[in-house]
């Protein structure tokens, strides 16, 4: 391809670790994988981090500093036939690199097509990930890999990238740019580096004159969009988030879409929405209404399945129902309290009559004994000491005032009365 049709961000790719803007915790002076790097010993690594941070180009960047063979793969095309291919080739060329973009998205199958070529050191691996590896990369390959968290580019970097561009891309320099505002710039690209160059590309094409004023008006213009300002990793991420958690907990569908969508529109990541609503359906709405967790975990395993733009009817169907459904924080308060008990007592003995007896020695030594089977008795239940002796009555769980968890006190009541005290 002719180096003028190339995009901006491929156009100054940088080509060493002192060219790259930002994860200075990663390739920095002291950083741990510029050591690695540096010193030629590379392990098979996880690279997780938002879109347009500079995953591809650390491999890239690793690939050429070691002089490997490097092959590349996207998970979104390959499939098992072509990560054996690789493999294949790998076994007759020593330090072969294999980096695998959005590995997220290989199924099981194709991330066990790589465990053993891994393991046998055929290969070094390098995933890409914008998605948690803990939930998304297998645990044995996961085993085998080192994990590298890239941060989101901060407005100082963003703006460093840009005029670096004006600088030193033999086409843009060659003109007379003034920037006057960034924060179209900043929003529209939503903090991905690849997405800000190859705009501010776009909007300089599109612009006349001796000199080119870069203002928000001009820029949304060219990009043909209004998208609301929105700060993916600045403050106003925080702040709409809080708005919108603090809406469903308030019980106000309406203000909780409203920040649902300015959310969507700011181009946030929609599994991260998801994942909130599952931690909020227990912890602001938890025995109330059990059905919320389902609602939740479905949503998140749905926007999972189909990602934007079609996600987003999901999330605002979840989003209506948990705000509309009865509240109580009980689980949530129990479990704090139960942890700083647990911090304040220490370790308490289990009673015996409840302690695992596998043994005929732990049996001899009591494990066991005593215990009452709940189903043998009338009602399933029998009144027996499960607390260590120590801390034995200490209500931790109390049911909110709500009609689903009303009639669960009533049933603790009818059986921990004089113990608990329901």
């Amino acid at each position: 391809m002719d180096f003028s049709q190339k995009p901006l961000a491929e156009r100054i790719r940088p080509q060493t670790l002192d060219d790259l803007i930002g994860q200075e915790h990663l390739v920095g002076k002291n950083g741990v994988l510029r050591r690695a790097i540096e010193s030629g010993s590379v392990p098979s690594m996880i690279l997780w981090g938002p879109p347009g941070v500079g995953k591809t180009t650390i491999a890239n960047i690793i690939a050429n500093s070691v002089k490997a063979p490097f092959f590349t793969l996207s998970a979104i095309s390959a499939g098992v036939k072509e990560v054996r291919e690789v493999i294949q080739r790998a076994k007759f060329q020593s330090n072969t690199i294999l980096f695998i973009d959005e590995i997220h998205r290989f199924n099981k199958s194709q991330q066990d097509a790589l465990l053993g070529a891994v393991e046998k050191g055929d290969v070094t691996l390098i995933g890409a990930t914008t998605e948690n590896p803990s939930f998304e990369v297998n645990s044995a390959l996961l085993s085998r890999s080192q994990v590298y968290t890239l941060k989101a580019l901060s407005k100082d970097d963003l703006l460093r990238l840009v005029k670096s561009a004006l600088e030193k891309d033999k086409l843009l320099s060659r003109k007379k740019v003034v920037l006057k505002e960034t924060e179209a710039l900043f929003s529209i690209s939503g903090g991905d580096a690849r997405k800000l160059l190859n705009l501010l590309d776009l909007v300089i094409e599109n612009l006349d004159g001796e000199t080119i004023e870069i203002t928000n008006d001009k820029v949304i213009e060219v990009a043909q969009q209004r998208v609301a300002i929105y700060d993916k990793s600045g403050e106003q991420h925080y702040d709409i988030i809080s708005a919108f958690i603090k809406s469903i907990r308030g019980s106000d569908p309406n203000a909780a879409v409203y920040y649902l969508a300015r959310m969507i529109e700011g181009g946030e990541d929609i599994k991260f929405i998801a994942r909130r609503l599952v931690i909020l359906a227990s912890e602001d709405i938890g025995n109330a209404n059990p059905t919320a967790l389902v609602m939740a975990t479905a949503a998140f395993q749905a926007v999972s399945m189909i990602g934007y733009p079609e996600g987003r009817i999901v999330l605002s169907q979840c989003v209506t129902y948990l705000a509309s459904s009865a509240k109580s924080n009980a689980a949530y308060v129990a479990i704090n309290e139960a942890q700083n008990l647990v911090r304040k007592t220490g370790d308490l003995s289990v009673p015996l009559p409840i302690r695992n007896a596998p043994t005929k020695l732990m049996k001899e030594e009591g494990y066991g004994k005593g215990y009452q089977y709940a189903h043998d008795y009338p009602g399933n239940f029998v009144n027996q000491e499960f607390m260590p002796a120590e801390i034995k009555g200490t209500k931790l769980y109390d049911p909110g005032k709500n009609p689903r968890e009303e009639e669960m006190r009533k049933r603790l009541q009818a059986m921990w009365k004089d113990k608990y005290g329901y």
